[in-house]
C-alpha cells in the first residue's frame, strides 16, 4: 500500500512537469487594448470624441410637460367645448462637428416626438402641419400623436444645407411658450444657404428655401362647390365661377437675403424674402354657358408676393445680467406668413379660428383669385412685435411680450367676388356656406366674413423659475383679441345658422347677432428638463 501510493504521487509530479515544460514552448495572448471615450474641448462642453475618429459628438435632449387652460364661453351646440389640454414632449439632439482644412464641418439632428390633447395644441406643429388627429369617434380633431424632424442639416464653410430655421427669421417668439404673437417663425424648413461674413459680427446669407413651408392658399368661395358654375356675356367674354384648387403650386422656391450683425450689445438683422403665388388649372372642366362651349379662363398667371423684415436685440446687461429686448417690424404683400400675421392660429387652411368657439374666422390668403378676369389679387400684412427678458436673480426670470398686426385685401377682390356671385345667385342663394361674400348692397354682403379686412393684438407675459440647472417651472399668459377694421360680421357663436338664412338676412326677416370682435385667455403651465 506504501508502494502504491509513492507510485501514484511520483506520477501526478512528472504529469505536472510536463505540462509546465509544454506551456511554456506556448505564445502569450496579451488582451487587447481598450479604447475609452475621450472628452472632446474643441467645441464646448458635453462633446465626446467617436471611438476610431477624430470627430466630436453631443448627445443632448429635453422631457417636457405641459397644461392649459383657455376661455370658452360658446353657445354652439357642435363646438367642441374643451377649456384644457395636457402635451409631453420628447426631443433628442445629435451634434457632430469635425476640424477640418476649411473649418468646422457639422451635422445637427433634432427629433420631437409628442402627444397633445384639447386646446393646447403646439403652435409650431399646428402652423406646419406636421402632427396628426387621433380617428376615434370621441378623439377626433381633440388628441393628436407626432414625430418630427425638427432639425437635420449640415454647416460648412459657410454652407448650410438641410431641414433648418428660416434665415429670414429672427426674434421667431425666442422668449415665449406658445408663440402666440405676429412675427415670423419658420423653425423647420428645407434649405440651401451660403453665409458670408465679413469680421466685426458682420454677416451677409443667401438661401434657397422651400415655398411649402410659407405658404396659405388663395381664395375662391367655390372651392368647395361640386359643380363649376360658368356665366357667358353675350358680347363673347367668358367669366368664369368655378372649382379652383386653392392649394399654391411648389415651383419656385423662396428667396431669402439676410444682413446681419453680432456684438457685445445685441444683434440686428434686416431680411426679405420671395415667394411665388402659382395655383395652376381654375378649372378641370371645359367652361360652358346658357349660348353653348365658351373659350374660358384656364390659367391665372403666377405673381411674386414678398416680404421684409428687420429686428434689434439689445443685451441689457446693466439691469441685470441676461437681460434682453427685443424690437421688430415686417411687412409682406402676397405672403402674409412672412409677416407672421398667422401664428395665432396656423397658415394654412383659407379660414382660421386662433381658439375655440371664435365668433367669426379670419381670412388668411395670400391672395383672391377675381372671378372676372382669373388673375390674382394680393393680400397685405404687416406685424410689430416688442419682448423683454428679465433676471430677477439667477433662479427666477421673466418675459412680457406683445404684438400688434394687420391683413388687407385688394380693394376690388371681396367686391369682384360679390359681383359674380349675384350673377350666378339671382335670388341671393347662399350655396357656399361661410365661404360666400354674398350680393353686394345686401345686409349679408355688409356682414359676410369673407375677405375682410382685420387686426390682431397680443399681450402676454410669463414667470420661469430654475431650482438648479437646465430644469425650468414656469407659467405663462397671454391676452388675444382679433377684430374687423370696419363693419360688424355675423356672431358665429351666438347665431350658428346665420350664413343658411341668406334670404332672411336680406329681406329683413331674420336680424343676426353681430359682432366687431373676439378675444380669449389662455393660461399654460410648463416642467421643462434639458440634459
Amino acid at each position: 500500500m506504501h508502494l502504491l501510493k509513492r507510485f501514484l504521487l511520483g506520477s501526478v509530479a512528472a504529469l505536472a512537469a510536463a505540462g509546465s515544460a509544454h506551456a511554456a514552448d506556448l505564445p502569450v495572448k496579451k488582451a487587447a487594448p481598450i479604447e475609452y471615450v475621450r472628452v472632446c474641448t474643441a467645441f464646448g462642453a458635453g462633446f465626446l470624441y467617436i471611438p476610431g475618429t477624430d470627430t466630436c459628438l453631443r448627445i443632448s435632449g429635453r422631457a417636457r410637460f405641459e397644461g392649459a387652460y383657455q376661455t370658452s364661453s360658446s353657445r354652439q351646440p357642435g363646438a367642441a367645448g374643451d377649456t384644457s389640454g395636457y402635451r409631453g414632449l420628447a426631443r433628442f439632439n445629435l451634434d457632430a462637428r469635425t476640424q477640418t482644412a476649411y473649418g468646422t464641418l457639422r451635422a445637427f439632428v433634432r427629433l420631437d416626438a409628442a402627444s397633445r390633447t384639447g386646446v393646447i395644441h403646439s403652435g409650431t406643429m399646428l402652423r406646419i402641419g406636421q402632427a396628426y388627429a387621433a380617428t376615434g369617434v370621441d378623439e377626433r380633431g381633440r388628441a393628436e400623436q407626432y414625430v418630427n424632424v425638427d432639425k437635420a442639416f449640415i454647416q460648412f464653410a459657410g454652407l448650410t444645407a438641410g431641414r433648418a430655421s428660416s434665415f429670414y427669421d429672427f426674434y421667431a417668439h425666442d422668449f415665449e411658450f406658445y408663440g402666440a404673437t405676429s412675427g415670423s417663425d419658420n423653425s423647420s424648413t428645407n434649405l440651401l444657404a451660403y453665409t458670408a461674413t465679413f469680421g466685426n459680427g458682420l454677416s451677409a446669407t443667401l438661401s434657397v428655401e422651400d415655398p411649402v413651408f410659407t405658404r396659405s392658399p388663395v381664395f375662391s368661395p367655390s372651392a368647395n362647390a361640386a359643380t363649376p358654375v360658368f356665366v357667358g356675356y353675350t358680347d363673347g367674354r367668358p367669366s368664369r365661377y368655378g372649382n379652383v384648387d386653392t392649394v399654391q403650386r411648389s415651383r419656385l422656391p423662396d428667396f431669402v437675403g439676410a444682413l446681419r450683425v453680432d456684438q457685445a450689445w445685441g444683434s440686428a438683422q434686416l431680411s426679405a424674402a420671395t415667394h411665388e403665388i402659382n395655383v395652376g388649372n381654375l378649372s378641370t372642366a371645359t367652361p360652358a354657358g346658357a349660348g353653348g362651349v365658351l373659350t374660358g379662363i384656364r390659367h391665372a398667371n403666377s405673381v411674386q408676393g414678398w416680404g421684409v423684415q428687420g429686428g434689434v436685440k439689445f443685451n441689457l446687461p446693466s439691469i441685470a445680467p441676461g437681460d434682453t429686448l427685443y424690437l421688430q417690424g415686417a411687412y409682406a404683400n402676397g405672403a402674409q406668413s412672412y409677416a407672421g400675421y398667422c401664428m395665432i392660429a396656423g397658415c394654412y387652411a383659407q379660414s382660421n379660428t386662433g381658439f375655440d368657439t371664435q365668433k367669426f374666422e379670419q381670412y388668411f390668403a395670400d391672395a383672391s383669385v377675381n372671378p372676372f378676369t382669373g388673375q390674382l389679387q394680393t393680400s397685405t400684412s404687416f406685424s410689430a412685435v416688442a419682448s423683454y427678458l428679465h433676471y430677477w436673480s439667477p433662479e427666477w426670470r421673466s418675459a412680457l411680450f406683445g404684438s400688434y398686426g394687420e391683413q388687407d385685401f385688394s380693394a376690388g377682390a371681396r367686391l369682384a367676388q360679390g359681383a359674380l356671385f349675384s350673377l350666378v345667385n339671382p335670388n341671393g342663394a347662399n350655396s357656399f356656406s361661410t365661404n360666400g361674400v354674398g350680393v353686394p348692397g345686401t345686409r349679408f354682403y355688409q356682414l359676410s366674413q369673407a375677405l375682410r379686412d382685420t387686426y390682431q393684438y397680443v399681450v402676454g407675459g410669463s414667470l420661469i423659475w430654475s431650482p438648479v440647472a437646465d430644469l425650468d417651472i414656469g407659467v405663462e399668459a397671454f391676452y388675444t383679441q382679433v377684430g374687423v377694421k370696419s363693419g360688424r360680421v355675423i356672431d358665429l357663436d351666438k347665431g350658428p345658422g346665420a350664413y343658411g338664412a341668406v334670404a332672411a338676412i336680406n329681406n329683413g326677416s331674420f336680424v343676426p347677432r353681430t359682432a366687431t370682435q373676439d378675444s380669449m385667455t389662455q393660461v399654460r403651465f410648463r416642467v421643462q428638463r434639458d440634459f
